[in-house]
């Protein structure tokens, strides 16, 4: 740059430097970068005037004073230079708002030396809407160096600056939010995967740094049965750090979960609602996390500075919090169903292991007339079928096989209950003199099943009683699928007995049939789960199926018929999931 005298002006060079005013002007506004604009701004200037030195000062609102934040030709000691509004002669233009031109600056008592040499200064403040943002502040090795014309000439092209300069910030300003936003949309993607509370929390103190950058954070959520704030996670300089519980309403925190709004103190000193938890915290924002219209917590930020805090961290932390909220109460609903679950499953492996008992294992002592077997599997955890054999009195087996509507749970109590009547009323034929049959053993049971007004639910049944003294075999039905006899040399037959469900209707009544038992004989009881069962196109595996099964079978012993009519049945429905519980018992006469 050339410090030689301004060359007088004429209307040739008036026209361009008008011209080149215009061209500058257009030129600085097209810059939205901040640093960017402030290193062309000399280039500019250097083609409209002379200088050794050039600086530009922007106003740092907050502190109240001037920073150079930019300097060419200054030594390297005075880049981080501040002054006071009305210091020096960059502060008084400020501070009287016009530019002052100094061609002695050792007759000036306001000059502040900041490059040595200097004989000249040029001072324009930059002026935006009525107020002072900065000021552009050239000097000169040469005494008289800046004109009249250089004072017209940088006070509108500083004009253009200040225009720039509020344009970049403003750019820059919705860029950080832009931004800003898309980190708390990742955060809030982020906040929704974790479902484990102490997971979460942590989480959420270590992402909150990527939008404000605090000194001491904490997060205290609502215990409601006491009516304070607890210390979920606080963070002091990366360390854990312990703060006791707070009554709602007290402090700034609680203060703020009681109003449901932001608290931003610039200084906690001068605010009566501060209860001093940390020694040197000077100022302080508490957001409280909201969901509809309940507080769950507070976030709430320290610092150590004055006016640490501003409004726009508020309105952040605000939109921060709204999805730690949702995020805090999904964590905590997770963790209720979660435990809930643990207790249920406990309980159901627990009733499991009760089902599992209740069912007979082997046959009664000194059974040697019959080789047995059976199996069963419910649809879900727990199933209504049961199956049970008893030998009330020598020579003699019942075989009991039923099936509760519904499944699960309700249907599992019934069973149970069901069983029991079925042993009680078996047993009860020690002690009866008439001997209680089949069919009158099913009209008690319904008796009792329905006195019990459980409407909603009902039990099928097959109740048998092999005799091995007489060789014969009664059988009484309550709507359970028909029972299936294979003979040697006959093909295998369903025996048709109707009869209608226990507990449905008061006074049923039930036939009986008696048959003759030969050595060979083959009985298969199943519930309707067998022959129910659906293939992906919904067909049933039905009877038909089930009688084949059992002739292609026939020579095999109980227990491997049962795992034949299973394999075939779970063959046949494929990847269908049960749509029932299953339930087979298999009775061959050896003797």
């Amino acid at each position: 740059m050339s410090d030689s005298t301004t060359p007088p002006l004429t209307p040739a060079n008036l026209r361009e430097i008008v011209l080149a005013l215009f061209e500058l002007g257009r030129e600085v506004t097209s810059v939205l970068d901040v640093d960017e604009l402030l290193h062309k701004i000399p280039v500019l200037v250097s083609r409209l005037t002379n200088f050794k030195a050039f600086a530009a000062y922007l106003l740092d609102e907050k502190a109240g004073d001037l920073v150079l934040a930019y300097a060419v030709g200054y030594p390297e000691s005075a880049h981080n230079l501040r002054l006071k509004i009305g210091q020096g002669l960059v502060g008084a233009a400020v501070a009287e708002g016009k530019p002052i031109v100094v061609n002695d600056v050792s007759r000036d008592p306001r000059y502040l030396e900041a490059v040595a040499g200097s004989q000249s200064e040029l001072v324009v403040p930059l002026r935006r809407k009525g107020r002072v943002i900065g000021a552009l502040n050239l000097l000169s090795d040469r005494a008289g160096q800046f004109t009249e014309i250089d004072e017209v000439i940088m006070r509108q092209f500083g004009a253009h600056v200040a225009v720039a300069i509020e344009n970049a910030r403003l750019f820059e300003h919705e860029r950080e939010y832009t931004s800003t936003l898309e980190t708390l949309a990742e955060i809030g993607r982020e906040f929704a995967s974790i479902l484990n509370l102490d997971e979460l929390l942590t989480r959420i103190a270590n992402l909150t740094r990527r939008v404000i950058d605090y000194r001491t954070f904490g997060i205290l959520l609502v215990n409601e049965d006491t009516n304070e704030l607890e210390m979920k996670v606080a963070v002091r300089y990366g360390e854990q750090a312990s703060v006791p519980r707070i009554k709602i309403g007290l402090g700034l925190t609680g203060y703020a979960a009681l109003h449901k709004q932001p608290v931003l103190v610039p200084d906690v000193s001068q605010d009566p609602r501060y209860i001093s938890l940390v020694a040197d915290a000077r100022s302080e924002l508490v957001i409280p996390l909201l969901l509809k219209d309940r507080c769950i917590g507070v976030f709430d930020l320290e610092s150590p500075e004055l006016d640490a805090f501003k409004k726009s961290d508020a309105e952040i932390l605000t939109l921060l919090a709204s999805q730690a909220a949702v995020a805090i109460e999904n964590a905590r609903l997770y963790e209720t169903i979660r435990t809930n679950e643990l207790r249920l499953e406990k309980e159901i492996r627990f009733a499991q292991r009760v089902q599992s008992a209740l069912l007979p294992t082997e046959l009664p002592k000194r059974m040697k007339h019959v080789d047995v077997a059976a199996r069963f599997e419910p649809a879900r955890e727990l199933g209504g079928d049961l199956y049970d054999y008893l030998a009330p009195e020598p020579n003699t087996l019942v075989i009991a096989v039923g099936d509760v509507s519904g499944k699960g749970v309700p249907a599992a109590l019934y069973s149970a209950f069901a069983g029991e009547l079925v042993r009680s009323r078996t047993f009860r034929r020690r002690h009866s003199t008439d001997r209680l049959g089949a069919a009158s053993v099913l009209a008690s049971m319904n008796t009792i099943l329905y006195e019990r007004q459980l409407e909603e639910y009902y039990c099928t049944l097959l109740y048998t009683i092999f005799d091995f003294k007489r060789r014969t075999l009664t059988i009484s039905n309550a709507a359970i699928p028909y029972p299936i006899r294979k003979r040697r040399g006959e093909p295998a037959a369903q025996i048709e007995l109707p009869g209608m469900p226990l507990g449905s209707f008061s006074g049923s009544h039930y036939d009986e049939l008696t048959l003759d038992l030969q050595a060979g004989d083959l009985f298969v009881f199943t519930t309707d789960g067998v022959t129910e069962a659906q293939d992906g196109l919904m067909r049933e595996f039905g009877s038909e199926r089930l009688l084949a099964i059992v002739d292609q079978n026939y020579e095999r012993s109980a227990a491997e018929i049962v795992d034949a009519i299973f394999t075939a049945v779970g063959e046949f429905r494929g990847d269908t999931p049960p749509n029932d519980d299953t339930t087979a018992v298999v009775v061959r006469i050896i003797g």
